[in-house]
């Protein structure tokens, strides 16, 4: 933590423009990129509302779709047989859960928070319902049942830690407004540990109730209600500035709309678009 920059934001409302610029410069390399960014931030900072700050902003019906977005995807993080799940104890699948981690990490931006989910969830889907046929067909020790069992276990993982795992704990930090920011990420956390207990607390009266194939479609299920959940209501945010999501907040603009493009636009595509030019993809 000694070695992160300040949040920019934070601290031209705190310390002014020149010590906000001077963190930017630490995450940034082209002059034109900061001086645009600083721009941003302090029409942002200048025009704060008392009246948006905090719970209270919360409440604004223009932050209500990202306050959706980021608890629902928080909700399915955890809700869809998530990483507190007793079986990671097994060495091979927390190993799996890590490289995939690091790697959707590293691809996240490339990819685009959206899209990576939308590619790794259905996969998640599948080896659920494959993991609960292999449970519902009562695999004997040793069996090829019982293999097919880890290894529908190790694709879950796979595309699990891959995607969702980590999007969700990325978009509660950049889809709200200054303001209320530390407030919405407040609740988001709340929404992700909460849905991390309501798994591990009725998992074992899951089992008792509908079997261990039961319970394994009963989250393949939920992993499906994630990819529609996103598909619908969360814009694709790579790319995009934090003030860039917010003007989308501001201009209705933010839930993607089946047939264009989810992308929330950045300023420079804007201005392209206002001189005639066409935005590289």
């Amino acid at each position: 933590m000694f070695f992160l920059p300040k949040s920019p934001r934070w601290t031209a409302e705190n310390e002014g423009l020149e010590s906000a610029v001077e963190q930017l410069g630490r995450v940034r390399s082209s002059r034109k990129v900061i001086q645009r960014e600083i721009n941003e931030i302090h029409a942002n900072v200048v025009n704060l509302d008392e009246d948006e700050r905090g719970w209270k902003g919360l409440k604004l019906p223009w932050v209500r779709p990202a306050v959706i977005a980021a608890l629902g995807i928080a909700f399915f993080t955890q809700a869809g047989f998530g990483s507190s799940s007793a079986l990671l104890t097994s060495l091979g699948i927390a190993l799996v859960y890590l490289i995939m981690t690091l790697l959707g990490c590293l691809f996240v931006d490339k990819i685009g928070r959206r899209r990576l989910v939308l590619i790794m969830g259905p996969g998640s889907v599948v080896s659920l319902i494959g993991l609960g046929i292999v449970f519902a067909m009562h695999p004997a020790q040793g069996s090829v049942g019982s293999w097919l069992i880890v290894a529908f276990l190790l694709l879950f993982m796979l595309f699990n830690s891959g995607g969702i795992q980590v999007v969700g704990w990325l978009l509660g930090a950049e889809l709200f407004p200054l303001p209320m920011r530390a407030a919405a990420t407040s609740i988001h956390a709340a929404m992700l540990w909460g849905a991390d207990l309501l798994v591990t607390s009725t998992a074992l009266t899951l089992v008792q109730t509908v079997s261990l194939g039961g319970t394994m479609w009963i989250y393949a299920g939920v992993n499906l209600a994630s990819v529609l959940f996103v598909f619908f209501c969360v814009p694709e945010t790579a790319g995009a500035t934090l003030e860039d999501i917010e003007t989308a907040l501001r201009r209705g603009e933010f839930r993607p709309r089946v047939g264009q493009d989810p992308r929330i636009r950045s300023y420079d595509e804007e201005e392209e678009e206002a001189v005639g030019v066409t935005p590289s993809a």
